[in-house]
């Protein structure tokens, strides 16, 4: 096996990488970047299927080997709008096909810019020895940190960003899933794409002629392959009571005030005298404010009373005049409560950013987006009877500080609480399912993700699946679920890793950069 390939259109002649493997020329490469991107997209569920992501990655790689700048905006084009076409479509379920091709639009954006940064790693360091260890090693470290780095970027900006397309997200399936244990997603992003630059670099330095070049994406391999989970110290179990109302909950849904509630109340009532410590709902399980309605207050204080036990739930409340997406653990008894605000309220679906510019480019889209929550700066924990129960509402399940700061905390096991009714027979259900699991890898604690219309499961400290409420479904359970006490690796390193991976990847490369400039001026 060898990468023997003609050279790209455009692309700066190399040295001593072998002259007969500077890249795909740019007709093969379009299509084969758009192969990719549909193999990465169908590795994330609905269709799940893990090892897509390696073909994916490598063919993003391959396309980007000996590309000019022009020709790795165009590949990087191809591949970063099938996958975000694809793998965002549900987007436009809430709002129509504008807020969908938005999107994906941007990521695209986005994601061409990082592959013309991959695209100079290749050139510039065209004239390194092509099998030392600067090639084999190096060069695949520096594009893993690249790819990770741009995900990092895709997770933080605009708008607090949007972290929802990673490549270590769809590998919860896979066997490298427990790496994430002990460098967070990101670092688990890093390795994966450094493997599949590694096997690049081998192809391009001889193939099957050169096995000696497979041992450094071989190495990474057998650390994805054979890292087991960081353990997590038993604490304990809790009987968590979890409630999926199936309620008339969308934002477009016809209902009644208090409709919601009737739901999530008339779904618990079989659980009511059961013993349990913990009852637990989902965002958007209250109709009304229980902090400024007596009657919504009233109904809560019944339904804590006949499950002695108390509730966790969630609603829109106001303070202040402001309004917030809150979790609220609530008790009979006004001071006993404690409450949690949704740290990032989403952009265009909970509030609208700069709403006096996009009113002049979408009005009407803009105008039916009335709720605008502002951004909660409490912990994401509460406390029951001693026991850390960590947080994240709806999408805050993506944003890697919501997690590792209620781990931080004191979290013993998680409780996730979404609204997936916007999204009713899409893929957004399933794709943030697979986060919630990575999130009990990532922390090695169990996690009750409870939905309004499903899916909710009870997943286990390992990312198995313990229980499931199906979606369309009116249901609820008591599970008993295991205590974890002990922070994991990621949830200490993970923000070291977040900023030194695509810092420390922005100096090598350009480090890289100057030498290759010096050394085109030396040669002249």
């Amino acid at each position: 096996m060898q990468l023997s390939l003609t050279p790209a259109a455009g692309a700066v002649p190399t040295a001593d990488v072998s002259s007969s493997s500077s890249g795909l020329p740019l007709w093969a490469a379009i299509p084969a970047a758009l192969i990719g991107g549909l193999a990465l997209s169908l590795a994330s569920p609905p269709v799940g299927w893990w090892p897509l992501a390696l073909l994916g990655v490598t063919l993003a790689l391959i396309t980007l080997v000996g590309r000019s700048i022009g020709g790795a905006a165009l590949v990087g084009a191809g591949f970063g709008g099938v996958f975000f076409f694809t793998h965002l479509i549900w987007v436009g379920e809430f709002l129509g096909p504008v807020p969908w091709i938005a999107l994906a639009g941007l990521e695209t954006i986005l994601f061409s810019i990082g592959a013309v940064l991959i695209a100079l790693a290749y050139r510039w360091a065209a004239r390194l020895p092509h099998r030392g260890a600067a090639q084999l090693v190096g060069i695949p470290l520096l594009v893993g940190g690249l790819w990770a780095g741009r995900e990092v970027v895709l997770g933080s900006w605009p708008y607090s960003g949007f972290p929802w397309a990673r490549i270590g997200m769809t590998l919860v399936e896979s066997p490298m899933a427990e790496v994430a244990s002990w460098t967070g997603v990101t670092g688990l992003s890093f390795l994966f794409v450094a493997m599949c630059a590694g096997v690049v670099q081998w192809a391009r330095a001889g193939g099957l002629r050169f096995l000696r070049g497979t041992l450094p994406a071989a190495a990474v391999m057998a650390l994805l392959l054979l890292a087991p989970q960081f353990p997590t110290s038993p604490a304990g179990t809790f009987e968590v009571g979890w409630v999926q109302g199936n309620g008339p909950a969308a934002y477009f849904d016809t209902r009644e005030p208090g409709d919601v509630l009737a739901a999530q109340a008339q779904a618990t009532a079989p659980l009511l005298g059961q013993p349990m410590d913990l009852l637990a709902w989902p965002e958007g399980g209250v109709d009304d404010d229980p902090l400024a309605d007596t009657a919504t207050a009233a109904t809560l204080d019944r339904i804590v009373r006949e499950a002695d036990a108390p509730l966790l739930m969630n609603a829109a409340t106001a303070r202040g005049g402001d309004v917030f997406n809150s979790s609220l653990l609530w008790t009979t008894q006004p001071d006993e409560r404690q409450r949690h605000d949704k740290i990032n309220p989403v952009p265009f679906g909970e509030y609208v950013p700069d709403r006096w510019l996009y009113e002049m480019i979408v009005p009407d889209l803009v105008g039916l987006i009335q709720r605008e929550y502002t951004p909660g700066t409490l912990p994401p924990l509460v406390t029951v009877d001693d026991v850390g129960v960590g947080l994240a509402i709806c999408f805050d399940v993506i944003y890697d500080q919501v997690i590792w700061d209620g781990a931080r905390e004191g979290a013993q096991l998680y409780v996730f609480q979404t609204n997936n009714a916007d999204f009713r027979g899409t893929a957004e259900n399933l794709q943030q399912l697979a986060f919630a699991r990575m999130r009990a890898i990532e922390t090695g604690r169990a996690i009750v993700n409870v939905s309004t219309t499903g899916t909710s499961q009870v997943i286990a400290p390992d990312g198995t699946t313990v229980a499931t409420i199906p979606v369309d479904t009116a249901s609820a359970a008591i599970t008993t679920v295991p205590l974890r006490t002990g922070l994991t690796p990621a949830t200490i390193l993970g923000p070291w890793i977040s900023v030194l991976v695509p810092v420390g990847a922005l100096g090598v490369l350009t480090a890289l950069g100057i030498l290759h400039r010096i050394r085109n001026r030396s040669s002249v």
